[in-house]
């Protein structure tokens, strides 16, 4: 498929955080975008002030008129439904029709690709990579699954020549790809609705880095059974993090690499996990070319991604954070963060569970991590893409949480609850739709500070 001869890009489920990164890139190169979602959100909404059109009725009858079959190219997300009339109206007429994991591999066989793949730390590291080679003048696109708060966007930089992409193991859409530099950040056990076993999961990402032919362009970390380059924190490895300290609220730290000592480089981002992300980030970027004062310059200018342990007040009376963590390990990386960051002051987790299946495969898991907060806040669980299964609910999540300073509380209550809460440090957490939520949160501390 040539995307050159492409006038039109019609997007099925154009508000997803990927899918909407997409839309922006083709708006960008000069094609004529548009599309459907099944609700508005702040992601349509900045997509129709760039100028997208999108409605938010399954409705023939609103495609545009001028996209035909010869110039047009539909691409859709996993989750559209069977009996989408949208949908079944471009099947019948047989348009191109792409999932935007094969449109990503189509973008990343015609460019120097640099893929991101883990089951968590895709989206702190890729846009931590995208802005080193942005801000050192590389001729890049990257793609992120969220909203990098330099550019207040999912797309970093209008390149032709370079992509980052993140390598998604979401029905196993990485595969897709052509990566010439990688990464694999971790490879824990998810989408266990989609893969069954841990297995099977983990014999995906060994397809996935048999792609990379140069092991020397194949980053991992020391636990990984993998054959790779290998990065740790404060131990032996090709690229080590080490001398790390805490210097006005970032990091501070030294990096080996195979040939040289990087020193004092500053970092923002709190959290183990998202200094791991950086270092990933760091030896891809050294691998390229890039050179090391950019990189520095680079890392400290970065100001982090949209509910990425995002600070939505930080105050000496209030903090308040917002993390898209959605499985325990996440959760525990959030912890570690505000540990570390406020060691002596009391912490009120909110947790949104996201998915029927996810809660019932990590439970106990979710139970353990959530447990460390000294008050926590379960909302009922989100169900996407799932139907309810029985049995599987937040109430009995909660029964086998250890922390005795627990509740449910109901979306309709969660104000209320928050304010009436004494805890000067407060969390957000969950991939659901708590995260339209948080500017009410934000407007009613900010109230009553």
């Amino acid at each position: 498929m040539n995307l050159n001869q492409i006038q039109n890009v019609y997007f099925i489920g154009i508000g997803g955080i990927g899918m909407s990164a997409l839309a922006r890139y083709f708006k960008n190169i000069g094609k004529q975008v548009s599309g459907y979602d099944k609700t508005p959100s702040m992601l349509t909404s900045e997509l129709i002030e760039s100028g997208i059109d999108i409605h938010f009725e399954d409705n023939i009858s609103l495609i545009p008129s001028d996209y035909f079959v010869e110039n047009t190219l539909v691409i859709f997300t996993p989750a559209v439904p069977v009996t989408h009339s949208e949908w079944h109206y471009f099947i019948e007429r047989n348009y191109e029709i792409k999932k935007r994991a094969e449109v990503l591999g189509i973008i990343t066989k015609d460019t120097f690709s640099f893929a991101v793949a883990g089951t968590h730390g895709k989206t702190t590291t890729s846009s931590i990579l995208g802005h080193i080679l942005y801000e050192s003048g590389a001729d890049v696109t990257a793609f992120v699954g969220g909203i990098v708060e330099n550019y207040n966007s999912n797309l970093i930089g209008n390149g032709k020549t370079v992509t980052v992409v993140e390598a998604d193991e979401f029905d196993r859409s990485f595969l897709h790809l052509h990566p010439n530099i990688a990464c694999i950040t971790s490879m824990d056990a998810d989408h266990l609705d989609i893969y069954g076993t841990s297995e099977a999961i983990e014999a995906s990402f060994v397809e996935f880095a048999s792609k990379v032919e140069d092991k020397n362009k194949l980053f991992i970390t020391k636990e990984l059974p993998l054959k790779g380059v290998q990065c740790a924190i404060n131990e032996d490895a090709v690229y080590k993090a080490f001398n790390v300290r805490i210097e006005d609220g970032s990091y501070v730290f030294d990096v080996q690499t195979p040939s040289e000592i990087m020193k004092d480089l500053h970092f923002g981002l709190p959290g183990k996990h998202n200094l791991m992300n950086g270092l990933m980030a760091i030896a891809m970027a050294k691998t390229f070319g890039t050179p090391t004062d950019l990189i520095a310059k680079a890392i400290a200018s970065f100001n982090g991604i949209r509910r990425r342990f995002s600070y939505q007040i930080k105050s000496e009376k209030l903090v308040y954070i917002d993390d898209y963590a959605h499985h325990p390990t996440e959760i525990n990386a959030v912890h570690q963060a505000v540990r570390e960051l406020y060691p002596d002051r009391k912490v009120l987790a909110i947790f949104q569970p996201h998915l029927f299946s996810r809660t019932r495969d990590f439970a106990d898991g979710f139970a353990e991590s959530l447990s460390q907060f000294d008050e926590v806040f379960l909302m009922d669980i989100y169900p996407a893409r799932e139907l309810p299964m029985e049995g599987i609910t937040s109430q009995w999540l909660l029964g086998k949480m250890t922390n005795s300073n627990k509740k449910i509380v109901a979306k309709s209550d969660l104000l209320a609850e928050i304010k009436a809460s004494d805890a000067p440090i407060i969390v957000t957490i969950g991939a659901g739709d708590i995260g339209e939520m948080v500017p009410s949160i934000k407007k009613m501390l900010n109230e009553n500070i």
